[in-house]
């Protein structure tokens, strides 16, 4: 049986790769675009090779069809390829389809300014969160991420305020998943660190990350999840150790960050 993944567009349901409905060329095509998330404008056929474990022919026929198609260009000079404008066509589409980022935006320069820290909202995509909109509130710390960016899933308070959201039967899946891709001998620090946070949520309305992602970064996250309850977006807070204490997190932060989702919700009516 192969290893279960969130099939696209379907919000905290993993599928199997051996389900009939799934398409493996696609998933291999989407593999190869998420390997520049690493941040190399550059990759040859082998760099990709070794990111997705792939076989090299199957690589390069994928790599030559993503150029034709637009979502990767050639450099003959360099012989490796970067994305292309269609990826950046299908971002601005993504964007403008969605209201809920225009809505959320001065809520969330309002909460950066008052909190002096990075407010963000995100969204699952498959083990990792991605970035829809930041607003930064701390001109000398800022956390050098802008929309598109990708954080990981299990120690960020934006990832686990995403599973803390989830049925219970999808959190485990997600467990399992996240585990198969963690190094060994940081699975039960990062495990436990998940598991808290779903209790923290439950008892505070919202989650933390106290330094699990980055030492200096205290953060606060909270899940909004549509009225459907077929998708799950999350915000989160974060900043500097000295600013964002835990008692200023649970008692004036956090209270704050759920009342902006309140307001995002009731605004977009539950629909995003």
């Amino acid at each position: 049986m192969g290893n279960p993944r969130r099939a696209a567009g379907s919000y905290g349901h993993l599928v199997n790769e051996d389900h009939p409905q799934y398409v493996t060329s696609v998933a291999r095509a989407f593999s190869i675009l998420r390997c520049f998330e690493h941040g190399e404008q550059y990759l040859g056929n082998q760099d990709i090779v070794r990111r997705t474990d792939l076989p090299k022919p199957t690589v390069s026929r994928m790599t030559f069809t993503l150029s034709a198609l637009g979502y990767l260009e050639y450099s003959p000079q360099l012989e490796k390829y970067s994305l292309g404008p269609g990826i950046l066509s299908l971002s601005h589409a993504f964007m403008k389809s969605h209201d809920v980022v225009t809505i959320a935006r001065p809520l969330m320069r309002e909460l950066a300014d008052y909190t002096q820290a990075a407010v963000m909202l995100g969204a699952a995509d498959g083990m990792r969160m991605v970035v829809l909109e930041v607003c930064q509130g701390d001109a000398t710390f800022h956390l050098k991420l802008d929309p598109g960016a990708r954080v990981p899933h299990g120690s960020t308070a934006l990832g686990r305020a995403d599973l803390a959201a989830r049925p219970l039967e999808v959190f485990e899946q997600h467990l399992r998943v996240i585990e198969q891709e963690c190094e060994p001998g940081l699975w039960p620090k990062i495990r436990a660190g998940i598991v808290r946070a779903r209790q923290d949520y439950e008892n505070y309305g919202f989650c933390f990350s106290l330094g699990d992602w980055n030492p200096d970064v205290f953060a606060v996250g909270v899940p909004m999840v549509s009225a459907d309850r077929s998708r799950v977006l999350a915000f989160n807070c974060s900043g500097r150790v000295s600013v964002m204490t835990r008692e200023k997190l649970i008692h004036d932060f956090g209270p704050r960050l759920v009342a902006l989702r309140n307001t995002v919700f009731e605004r977009t009516e539950g629909r995003f």
